[in-house]
């Protein structure tokens, strides 16, 4: 049976469209006029665009219903994508509980993946593959890669496979094969990106595998040169409809408009308010030229919001409309009342953590003037992982039952184990699992076989497996760089082990220390994942939680006690996520905190995309208040302490952008040091943090002689020494106990940047260097 008539074959197996034609259509009493005008326009182009919480799912469904009842479409001439597996079920279902029979019979309704897969089974043979080959996942893509790096001499610790891979895979995201890269990427992995990806596309074909992103590369492939292919899947898909259209890339664009190319029966359903995920490849622009793509397209603007109330929907409106790059609608809703959106600054992170577990504690009786609220009634979103930890250590502390959804918690995470695992070893040497963990990590030549030896010298002698390591060198039985890194780290565990006892050493000093000097640190650092920046900054809050205890062995205790205490079994729990999670998801109390500049919005995405980034980091403000359905709270911190030091932080930007006869501002007592109250204005009256340049600060500066929001309560019997700022300048050539000599390159406090002749450039903490003015440069 060749590919076409085994397509046939569904028609027998499919609803009867004259069946369906002749029944009732009681799906379009349930629509809003905007819902019914997008759900009874059939053909020609259509872009619905659906804001937050305006039933876009349920009309997406309506419209593939009514394309069935109304016998424009069989079952199986109906192409519907979606991004993920979940909202395909949930599609389905919803048609099925439409049509009152299962839709089952609609073979060609699921993700992107999923109908590619499909589709490049019966046509593999173009893409000089057999209908049987594999789909690799990420590990066996990355060991693939590694081969072919190693076997073209390249160092993989400066060039690393996984950052290849992310090269290549951004590549296929724009559709391009390696004849096609343009010469403006030929720089890519130092120039030899193109190369290996040409390589790596032959050894897939040679293995009959695939990656997920060859998938759609080849189908747009295969529609690009075979005409008659592409002419017979436009004929057979007559009506094209996709979800979530804001969060295509240039691929999955591609093979969009192929399809619909010929007949122009495309529905796009989306939001490019909601486009957040251009850091994966995703292009707002799609969406934004929808109507350039298809003259003549008929855009209907979902703006009925069924989910949220008319403050947090006027705060939302008011901050998204700040972006140029948008096409423009208006939320609104027939609800009346409800809380205005709350604002609330603190003066740490800390604080701002503890203010909102007690709210919560609060907010369970009802003893705010509002209704009770149910622990999963409840959610936290940030912009980073790593302003999770204040939450749960917060929240376990007081025993606060909570999720952490999309990811793992905190103290859960690969690379807050790592580091613990080395602060094991260091206040307890004979800790064998820790010592285990990292031996090898990061990579030091330590294979299987001298691990084993490692355990059997130590069985052999009955000590612990650092000590069996030190007799195993001894002894000469590991010998090469495996040999020589083992002697350092064991040297190194040694060394900070003596360091605890060390009085003018802070412990947090002496996490920063192992941190860096063990190389894991640097290990992330030269890691070129889109993973490595947050896996950095989730290290830095690990140091700083250490700032609320005595030593390390106080927090390790800590940690493992909190761990072994949480409840697994409560049925209701807050729910913490980053607002990338948080997408499609809605829960009827929010609380964003973190709305600080440099922190959201991302430095990292306003410096790495410019305008472009902060457009997409406003739009994620936008999705973050768009959860709340009836109580949203937003807060930030004035300071933030950073190793040890206070580093003052500035309100978010989206504040200003708060509308303020929707918002309450909530100011804890004592919060502005003085008796007289603030001068009017949403940011003035929130914060006034000596770096925000606001018309509202300057008002309150006038107003106010006594102290800022920017320095610590003195209740906190915080002191920044100011001897901790580093003695040394710019050129200065030093020496430090474990990298040697090198020459100063920067300075921020008291930690010193310093380029090593041996060891490269690294941060270290000034006090565990010494001038050597005699040297020459």
């Amino acid at each position: 049976m060749s590919s076409f008539d085994e397509m046939d074959a569904f028609e027998g197996a499919s609803l009867s469209a004259r069946a369906m034609a002749a029944r009732p259509s009681p799906y379009l009493d349930d629509l809003n006029p905007a819902q019914r005008a997008a759900v009874e326009r059939l053909d020609g182009p259509v872009l619905m665009l659906a804001g937050a919480g305006t039933g876009k799912t349920k009309a997406l469904t309506a419209r593939i219903v009514h394309l069935l009842m109304t016998g424009k479409a069989r079952p199986n001439e109906i192409l519907a994508v979606t991004f993920t597996n979940k909202a395909a079920r949930e599609m389905k279902a919803r048609v099925g509980r439409m049509l009152g029979q299962p839709a089952e019979g609609m073979p060609w309704l699921g993700t992107f993946h999923a109908i590619c897969v499909k589709l490049l089974r019966r046509h593999a043979e173009l893409a000089g593959l057999k209908s049987n080959f594999t789909i690799l996942d990420t590990d066996d893509q990355l060991r693939l890669l590694k081969q072919l790096v190693q076997a073209a001499g390249i160092d993989d610790k400066r060039w690393p496979a996984r950052m290849l891979a992310g090269i290549i895979d951004g590549w296929k995201n724009r559709a391009l094969t390696p004849d096609r890269v343009p010469a403006a990427d030929a720089g890519a992995y130092n120039r030899k990106g193109v190369d290996l990806y040409a390589q790596y596309q032959t050894r897939l074909r040679e293995l009959n595998a695939v990656d997920f992103g060859d998938l759609l590369l080849h189908m747009v492939t295969i529609f690009q040169t075979h005409q008659d292919v592409l002419e017979q899947y436009q004929r057979w898909f007559r009506y094209v409809l996709v979800d979530e259209y804001q969060d295509t890339n240039v691929a999955q664009y591609m093979w969009l408009r192929l399809l619909a190319g010929a007949h122009r029966n495309i529905c796009c359903v989306g939001d490019d308010d909601q486009s957040i995920y251009g850091w994966r490849g995703a292009e707002v622009g799609n969406i934004l030229r929808f109507e350039k793509d298809f003259p003549g397209a008929h855009v209907v603007r979902l703006e009925q919001n069924y989910r949220s109330t008319p403050h947090i929907l006027a705060a939302a409106s008011n901050v998204i409309r700040g972006n140029e790059g948008r096409l423009g609608k208006e939320l609104w809703t027939d609800a009346e009342g409800g809380e205005k959106v709350r604002l609330i600054g603190h003066w740490d992170g800390e604080e701002e953590a503890r203010w909102i577990g007690e709210e919560i504690d609060a907010m369970q009786g009802g003893t705010r003037g509002m209704r009770s609220f149910h622990l999963d009634e409840i959610a936290i979103l940030v912009r980073a992982s790593h302003q999770m930890r204040a939450f749960e250590d917060r929240f376990l502390t007081i025993g606060l039952p909570y999720r952490v959804i999309g990811g793992p918690r905190f103290y859960e995470r690969m690379e807050i184990r790592d580091a613990m695992a080395y602060f094991r070893l260091v206040v307890s040497p004979a800790d064998d699992l820790a010592f285990e963990r990292i031996v090898n990590t990061p990579k030091r030549g330590l294979g299987d076989k001298a691990q084993q030896t490692i355990q059997i010298t130590a069985r052999a002698h009955g000590v612990s497996l650092v000590e069996g390591a030190r007799l195993a060198l001894e002894q000469g039985l590991i010998k090469g760089k495996g040999g020589a890194a083992l002697g350092q780290l064991v040297g190194d565990l040694a060394r900070w082990g003596r360091m605890v006892e060390d009085a003018d050493l802070s412990h947090m000093e002496l996490a920063e220390i192992v941190l860096d000097e063990s190389g894991y640190t640097a290990h992330w650092q030269n890691d070129k994942t889109p993973e490595a920046p947050g896996r950095l900054e989730n290290l830095k809050e690990l140091v700083k939680a250490l700032e609320g205890f005595e030593n390390l062995q106080g927090f390790l205790e800590h940690v493992s006690l909190i761990m072994d205490n949480e409840s697994q079994d409560a049925e209701r729990k807050v729910s913490i996520m980053t607002l990338h999670a948080a997408k499609g998801l809605e829960f009827p109390a929010v609380f964003l905190p973190g709305w600080e500049d440099g922190l959201f919005p991302s430095q990292r995405s306003m410096d790495e995309s410019g305008l472009k980034g902060l457009e997409e980091e406003r739009r994620l403000a936008y999705v973050g208040i768009t959860r709340a359905e009836e109580l949203c709270t937003i807060s930030f911190a004035a300071n933030r302490r950073v190793f040890g030091q206070w580093q003052n932080a500035m309100p978010s930007r989206f504040i200003d952008e708060l509308p303020e006869d929707h918002v309450e501002v909530l100011t804890p007592p004592g919060l502005y040091g003085g008796g007289g109250m603030p001068a009017p204005g949403i940011e003035s009256r929130a914060a006034e943090a000596n770096v925000y340049n606001s018309p509202g600060w300057k008002r309150l500066q006038a107003r106010q002689g006594q102290r800022g929001m920017s320095q610590p309560r003195e209740s906190r019997n915080t002191v920044i020494d100011m001897e901790a700022v580093a003695s040394f300048t710019i050129g200065e050539r030093v020496f430090h106990q474990k990298f040697g000599y090198g020459a100063v390159i920067e300075i921020e406090g008291d930690k010193v940047e310093v380029a090593f002749d041996k060891a490269g450039t690294k941060k270290v903490v000034a006090r565990f260097l010494s001038a050597k003015d005699d040297v020459p440069f």
